[in-house]
């Protein structure tokens, strides 16, 4: 092999890194079963009175569409979704830490539980165990994938 040869293996291009392979897969079927959790509970909360506790209704759907689109993402694998999916870990770990010290300091303003009430209490601690560990993912995808 000439040295010639060694720069072209060294440059060829590597297969991209996907996000749903290993633990990833995991995490999308956490996610996925997230996703239907949160909706359905949604979609039936609404339908038996919204105006019961619609702060807290509200919450739940945000937090389906954020544990769909992280699903979504994890799926569809590749650098803009990587980071898309680490965003919305993220912003999901911060609702589920504002929602969470909300709802023990002000019980009052959910006269209903959320998804992510008293920090994902109601799901075993899964709503703040999830982002961490998806970041945790992510992070590492980046440095395997570059």
């Amino acid at each position: 092999m000439s040295d010639t040869d060694r720069s072209e293996v060294a440059t060829a291009p590597k297969p991209p890194f996907e996000l749903g392979t290993g633990p990833g897969r995991v995490l999308v079927w956490f996610y996925g079963v997230f996703t239907v959790a949160a909706a359905s509970r949604t979609i039936v909360e609404m339908a038996r009175g919204f105006d019961r506790a619609p702060l807290a209704y509200t919450l739940s759907a945000v937090a389906a569409v954020v544990y769909g689109f992280i699903t979504y993402s994890l799926v569809r694998g590749g650098e803009k979704a990587r980071r898309a999916a680490l965003v919305c870990c993220a912003a999901e770990l911060l609702g589920v830490l504002v929602v969470g010290a909300w709802t023990l300091a002000e019980p009052a303003a959910f006269p209903d539980s959320t998804v992510w009430s008293d920090f994902g209490m109601g799901y075993l601690f899964i709503p703040v165990i999830l982002p961490v560990t998806g970041m945790i993912w992510l992070r590492r995808a980046k440095t395997v994938a570059v």
